[in-house]
């Protein structure tokens, strides 16, 4: 599926979305037949295969996989090879392409501090194909990311799901609408005079959810001629009653997450939890909830709302059963993004085995943000997104040899 399918956006079931973004196909480089041989293939969706093929044929889509003795090499098929190869990685949770590599007010479009509460804001309207960060994430894997409006405000924006190619943002982009970014903590009363209290900004998303519905139920009730003015914000938060989209809620302390779980409990809304620093605190209820968890980075800084923060949530949430994917996450200074390869390696390194660590930042991660159709595994009919190393991908001297998206390569050599 091109970047023209996002145009699918604009189906999103029922609710009072008058329109979605559009975007329009654009040339891209035309995909090749590919062959990626590997001593160990880590398909994520089964056990290693050994001395493994994959096989990506020229529509971008992978053809077959599995061990060589079974999966011939066609004439005419580009040959790569490497000693260890995996799904291309996903982010599951980063600004990049909207905060830039320099950190200058021009290039730092991830947080509105206008307002609290504006999840009409596009990411779209301010993803960057081009930022040298892009370029950079996938050097080392990073095929996809979940990127755009970032933590900070009750409700900052949208976020989008882009490849980690192309020139624009018609040429990157596979949703146009991913989720609401939302914040929970004195995050958000660093940034705002209102909300002033954790309260308070519980309060404030409560009222704008109540207003969505009655708006919503004026418009769905209305005649043509009758209907109320349309409000940007208010569609936002009804499409997010009707559950067209979900909230992405950065919440770190236990009294941030367990505000998040009620909201989603009095709401009935579809919730993606961000950062979880105390996550660890509340397995129980965020199982229970049956609600995944977009991890804060490994290595991040355990200070402030993440004093409490253990470098084994990883392995203690998935041990509970709860999926969790890692993030690179938002970074105040240069270069202003972490890489997801590092952070997975970590979590290794503190307690998950590598195939989880893995799923971290390929199935795992696809399953959450709802892509794990196209990406997240190496299956026939997936996106021919390849990611090779030369060895071990979590050990620190290993490198990224090549990368391979819908079937072009894009990388290539030792990074």
């Amino acid at each position: 599926m091109s970047a023209a399918a996002a145009v699918a956006v604009a189906a999103r079931r029922g609710g009072v979305i008058a329109a979605a973004v559009v975007v329009a196909a654009a040339p891209l480089k035309a995909a090749a037949q590919v062959a990626v041989l590997g001593e160990i293939v880590h398909t994520m969706a089964g056990a290693p295969i050994a001395n493994g093929v994959v096989l990506i044929g020229a529509d971008g889509r992978i053809e077959r996989v599995g061990p060589a003795a079974q999966v011939p090499v066609p004439a005419g098929y580009r040959t790569l090879s490497a000693r260890v190869v995996t799904p291309g990685l996903i982010d599951a949770h980063s600004v990049v392409g909207l905060a830039g590599h320099l950190g200058q007010p021009h290039e730092q479009d991830q947080l509105e501090t206008s307002d609290a509460i504006q999840p009409s804001l596009r990411a779209v309207d301010a993803y960057n194909a081009r930022e040298r960060l892009v370029g950079w994430v996938r050097s080392f894997g990073v095929t996809t990311l979940h990127t755009g409006h970032g933590p900070g405000a009750l409700a900052s924006g949208q976020t989008i799901i882009v490849k980690t190619r192309g020139d624009n943002i018609d040429e990157a982009v596979i949703d146009t609408l991913a989720a609401i970014a939302m914040t929970l903590g004195p995050e958000v009363s660093g940034n705002y005079t209102r909300p002033g209290t954790r309260a308070k900004g519980v309060a404030m998303l409560r009222a704008k959810f109540v207003e969505a519905r009655s708006y919503a139920e004026k418009r769905r009730a209305a005649e043509p001629a009758d209907e109320p003015a349309r409000n940007l914000d208010l569609e936002m938060f009804a499409a997010i009653l009707d559950r067209d989209v979900p909230v992405l809620m950065t919440a770190q302390r236990v009294s941030e997450i367990m505000a998040a779980l009620r909201l989603r409990e009095e709401f009935r809304f579809d919730l993606i939890l961000d950062g979880a620093a105390e996550a660890y605190l509340v397995i129980d209820e965020i199982r229970d909830a049956g609600v995944p968890v977009i991890l804060h980075p490994t290595m991040a800084r355990h200070s402030g709302a993440l004093e409490n923060a253990t470098l084994e949530t990883a392995r203690l949430l998935r041990d509970a059963g709860i999926t969790v994917a890692l993030q690179s996450g938002f970074e105040g200074y240069v270069p202003k993004t972490r890489v997801v390869l590092f952070e997975a390696a970590m979590a290794a390194a503190y307690g998950l085995d590598f195939e989880a660590a893995l799923a971290t930042i390929t199935r795992d991660a696809a399953a959450i943000l709802g892509i794990a159709h196209r990406v997240g595994s190496l299956e026939t009919g997936k996106d021919g997104d390849v990611a090779l190393f030369d060895g071990d991908p979590f050990e620190y001297a290993s490198h990224v040899c090549g990368v391979i998206i819908e079937g072009v390569v894009v990388e290539e050599g030792c990074t």
